[in-house]
């Protein structure tokens, strides 16, 4: 097995092995089930990788002490069993129950790596029949999906890869993949990486913040908002509800040197996992954070209205959403988990969240009327895999004294694409620049008085507040009359020119 690149890797590079692991299962494995084999095996390959790394350089530093060699390697922070090498894997792949040495493998470096990685391949099994198919045909395309992650290109060597997030952006491609196939969203909700970067940057938390993502996904968000913050100090929190998902988030993470953070499996709304002690003695409390951020479900039906006015942690006093759909649920819970007197949040929402009458509206007047609500951006349509809706970005802040709303409308400025449009690093750098600036900008930003949002009715639709109404430009009736006669002198002359023709020919 020939592995080794000189050149730093691309990411087209990766997403060509990927798309060609997708067709070692195209047609007999659906889409929705082949993503976590091939994700996982991404994984096994990096760690494998990263692992030969580190032994490569320990053994330039020690070249006659191999004792010492393994000494350090047992230092590092995750060790792999010989037995979960993607080397033993591929030298192995002609082996007839190749399907139980990789589920082995997993389990080994599960096992040896247990408060990084618990449960993280419990649900991914190689040696499925029901999925994979009879042990022959399993065992061909097993052996495919190996020879698939052998090639030169996919030397996933962290000096190789520097920052890229592997995961991540596979994960991206792959949802792209699935989406196409499928001629819809191809599984779990993903944060575009420049809508991403957006929130990540407007919420641009200080050192020793503790930040949480109760709609986690895959951790990217999570990750990039992380990465804002100097010196890398900070704590980590996300609840998922997916069980694969909650897999792959453990796994962006720990591929990006992520150890400490606590992501728990769970449904946020009906089973909030991220609580503590209550210091008095009473009943678990939510856990308070100076930063939470989200991309939730849009408009998620069947969320459990119907039991929220029994909640124990009390996050509904300000009205219980409709049980068709949850947007209010996920912002009521992300305000009374940010801190109360300095806690932030930003979620991605849905334009209706911002007009929706009802118990929507009420919800909405109330953190309107305590002055939660900081600020409403309109972002571009087409942005996000799965719908073309264009969405909106709700910043929050607990312990305000003002009670105005800055509108931003960037709904205009963005790079057209065939699938899906992107946001530039110029449209984001003038969204951050206009936050931070809050003042009036024409046509793309107003900053709203109580008063006035309490004359729309508490309406926060953007066009309310920023007009981008463009004015024709002036008509100069004169020289349009002049060019009105121009024309129809011209019609006269031809009209009689072809009469003369037509003569000509006896017609």
């Amino acid at each position: 097995m020939t592995t080794t690149a000189t050149h730093p890797v691309s990411q087209d590079e990766i997403n060509t092995v990927l798309f060609r692991a997708c067709d070692t299962f195209r047609g007999a494995v659906s889409s929705a089930q082949y993503k976590e084999f091939i994700l996982v095996m991404l994984f096994l390959k990096y760690v494998s990788d990263a692992w030969d790394e580190h032994a490569e350089e320990y053994r330039r530093r020690y070249p006659a002490d191999e004792t010492r060699v393994q000494r350090m390697l047992g230092r590092e922070r995750f060790v792999l069993p010989a037995e979960s090498h993607f080397r033993f894997l591929y030298e192995n792949r002609d082996a007839a129950n190749i399907g139980e040495l990789i589920n082995i493998a997993l389990a080994r470096l599960e096992d040896t790596n247990r408060a990084k990685l618990e449960n993280v391949f419990r649900g991914v099994n190689f040696n499925s029949e029901p999925i994979l198919g009879q042990t022959k045909e399993r065992n061909r395309r097993l052996k495919h999906l190996l020879q698939d992650f052998s090639v030169p290109a996919m030397d996933l060597r962290p000096a190789r890869i520097g920052t890229m997030d592997v995961i991540g952006n596979a994960y991206e491609y792959l949802i792209g993949i699935f989406a196409s196939e499928a001629g819809k969203k191809g599984g779990e909700f993903y944060t575009p990486k420049e809508v991403a970067e957006l929130l990540a940057t407007l919420m641009s938390p200080e050192k020793g913040s503790t930040i949480c993502d109760p709609a986690c996904g895959s951790g990217s968000l999570l990750i990039r908002v992380a990465r804002h913050v100097d010196g890398g100090d900070y704590d980590l929190y996300g609840q998922e509800v997916n069980g694969e998902t909650w897999a792959l988030c453990r796994m962006n993470l720990f591929l990006h040197g992520i150890d400490k953070a606590r992501i728990e499996w769970g449904d946020t709304l009906n089973n909030p996992k991220l609580t503590e002690d209550d210091a008095r003695g009473g009943a678990p409390t939510l856990k308070k954070f100076d930063v939470v951020v989200a991309n939730p479900p849009f408009s998620l039906d069947k969320w459990g209205a119907e039991e929220a006015d029994k909640d124990p942690f009390r996050r509904y006093v300000r009205g219980i959403p409709p049980k068709s759909k949850a947007d209010y649920a996920f912002i009521t819970h992300m305000v009374e988990t940010a801190d109360p007197k300095h806690g932030r949040a930003g979620v991605i929402v849905p334009h209706g969240v911002l007009f929706r009458g009802g118990a929507e509206g009420r919800i909405r007047k109330a953190l309107l009327e305590d002055g939660i609500v900081e600020a409403v951006i309109g972002l571009p349509a087409n942005l996000f895999f799965g719908t073309g809706i264009p969405a909106a970005i709700l910043l929050m802040r607990r312990g305000r004294r003002k009670r105005d709303v800055l509108f931003v409308d960037a709904s205009r400025e963005f790079e057209p694409g065939k699938k899906q449009n992107r946001l530039r690093e110029a449209d984001i750098a003038k969204i951050v620049a206009t936050v931070r600036a809050r003042r009036d900008e024409a046509k793309y930003a107003h900053v709203a008085s109580l008063e006035e949002i309490t004359g729309n009715e508490f309406n926060l639709n953007i066009p309310r507040y920023v007009d981008t109404f463009e004015d024709e430009e002036p008509v100069d009736l004169k020289a349009t009359q002049r060019r009105i006669e121009e024309l129809e002198a011209e019609l006269a002359r031809t009209r009689k020119e072809m009469k003369k023709h037509l003569e000509a020919l006896g017609l």
